[in-house]
Parts: structure tokens; C-alpha cells; sequence
């Protein structure tokens, strides 16, 4: 990387869209079928994007500025850097390995630590507040701990973006709270952020032949000599040899937490029951409610 650059770096997942969740959503084993449902951008990490473009605005009159995409999954995830690069990323890489299944929040934060360090000088990364499939809002500062940089979470809003810091709205139980860092530094945003601007047409003309070698396989598609004239249209994957890990951190193996036991819960409709719009009524209701475990 080019150290005179501003280097900005985008933590954003694939996920099962979970608006839809059906009877088939779970497998027997209690893991997500991720087949029965359509991967989509994280809206998290969506807005996460918006954010690390807003900031490469702010600078663009007085440095050059690098967004890159690090997203850590299978190789159709490269779709997330496709999209990324649609709508104003520079670059992006998948970081991909069976090694790394059955990642907790801890081994998929070392995981990405890693890829983020393999970049060498890096100023700011950004990440959603947490993913629609776990929700735990764990794996952005737990990067950032690895990384050993300040963090500001629950971002909602950048209030204003020099060379040398950063002023970030955030979202707090009670209110907003305006925090002052400098670089570098670890953002988490909030789903209460701006939405991520649309794609450009130009760009969308531009890149939308970029994939992975992993996909050109899977597609069987000659890409070599279009790579050789265009290489920005090659999307980078790191295996876990790539990003020179400890082994042991990745993976089952480095994952702590275990799921004892899931049930899958399909709530259908049986009955119906009308009720008059009287405070009583409204009361009982709920009473059933919630002794039946649906609230």
C-alpha cells in the first residue's frame, strides 16, 4: 500500500436474509440453511460503507484515499466487494478457508485482526454494529482490541473528518454522545446511520465484470487475459496461510463458545380470535400472550 494514501478499511459480511425466515431456515444439526435463504449485504456494514466514503469525501481535496473491502466468508461473498465497488470502494479482498468454519465472534475478529494487519499501514476501519445472523455486536471491538486501537461505537453520524481526526455522533440508551479521536482508530456504525448512497452508473459499467479466481472456476470463465488488462477487475482472496496466523486461533479450534442445543421454533397460524378495542380485552390478550411463550 501506498503510505502517503489515507487508508480506510470497510469490515462488512454476507448474511442470510432473515426477513423471510421459514420452516426451512434451520437444519436438523440446528446451523443455518443458508440455501433456503438469499445472502444480502449486512445493512450494518451497508451503512458502515456509506460512512468510510463520506469520510474519503472529506478528504478527497487534500489526500489521496483508499476504501478497501475486507469480507470474510465463501467465495460467493466476493459479491459484497462487487457491490462495494459499485457504489465508490477502491478494492476489496475475501478472506476464505475451511480453516476458519465454525468461527466464534473471537476466532472470526483474530481471523480479520489479521487480514486488516497483512495490510500493513491502515488508518481507519469501519464495521456495522453487528450482523443480522448473530447479533452479538461483538467482533468490531474485539478487531479493534486485537489491533490495539481506540474504537467508537454505535456511530450514527459524521459530524466532521480531517487528516489528523475524526468527530463521530454516537448513539447512546439515554441520547447522543460527540466523541474526538485520532488515528488510527476502529468505527462501529449504527443501523440508525445514513443509508449507503445507491450505485454509481459508471462504476457499476466499469466493474461489473471483477471477480475471484475462485468464481472464474466455479463459472468456468477464461479471465486471465482481461486480468492482465484490466487487474482491478481481479477480487484478491487470502486463504488462511495469507494472512500468517496463529492456527490454533482460527476456526472450531479457536472458538470458545459452544451451542449446547437449538430448537427451531415455526409459529403458524391455528386460530383466530376477535376482540372488542376495550382495555380489558387488550389486557387478556396479552396474558395468553405471553403465557404461550409467543411475546
Amino acid at each position: 500500500m501506498n503510505n502517503k494514501e489515507f487508508q480506510i478499511v470497510v469490515l462488512a459480511k454476507q448474511v442470510p436474509d432473515t426477513h423471510n425466515v421459514g420452516k426451512d431456515a434451520m437444519k436438523e444439526d440446528g446451523t443455518i440453511n443458508r440455501a433456503a435463504l438469499p445472502a444480502i449485504f449486512n445493512p450494518d456494514d451497508l451503512k458502515a460503507l456509506e460512512m468510510a466514503l463520506a469520510c474519503k469525501d472529506a478528504l478527497k481535496d487534500i489526500m489521496p484515499v483508499k476504501v478497501t473491502i475486507i469480507t470474510m466468508g465463501p467465495s460467493r461473498a466476493a459479491d459484497i466487494i462487487r457491490e462495494s465497488l459499485f457504489r465508490g470502494a477502491d478494492n476489496g479482498f475475501v478472506v476464505s478457508d475451511r480453516r476458519f468454519a465454525g468461527s466464534d465472534t473471537l476466532a472470526t475478529s483474530y481471523a480479520l485482526s489479521a487480514a486488516v494487519k497483512k495490510l500493513g499501514k491502515v488508518d481507519l476501519v469501519f464495521s456495522g454494529r453487528q450482523a443480522i445472523d448473530g447479533d452479538t455486536a461483538q467482533v468490531g471491538p474485539q478487531v479493534a482490541e486485537k489491533l490495539d486501537i481506540p474504537q467508537v461505537t454505535y456511530a450514527e453520524e459524521l459530524v466532521s473528518m480531517t487528516e489528523k481526526e475524526i468527530v463521530i455522533k454516537r448513539r447512546l440508551d439515554r441520547g447522543v454522545e460527540t466523541v474526538k479521536t485520532s488515528f488510527p482508530a476502529l468505527v462501529t456504525v449504527h443501523g440508525n446511520a445514513t443509508d449507503c448512497r445507491p450505485r454509481h452508473a459508471e462504476r457499476l459499467i466499469l466493474n461489473k465484470k471483477a471477480c475471484s479466481a475462485s468464481e472464474a472456476k466455479e463459472k468456468n470463465l477464461d479471465m486471465e487475459a482481461l486480468w492482465a488488462k484490466k487487474p482491478f477487475l481481479k477480487i484478491e482472496e487470502w486463504n488462511a496461510d495469507d494472512i500468517n496466523p496463529d492456527y490454533d486461533r482460527l476456526g472450531m479450534t479457536g472458538s470458545p463458545t459452544k451451542v449446547k442445543s437449538i430448537e427451531n421454533v415455526v409459529l403458524t397460524s391455528k386460530e383466530n380470535k376477535k376482540i372488542n378495542n376495550s382495555e380489558s380485552e387488550i389486557n387478556e390478550l396479552m396474558k395468553e400472550l405471553i403465557s404461550a411463550h409467543i411475546i
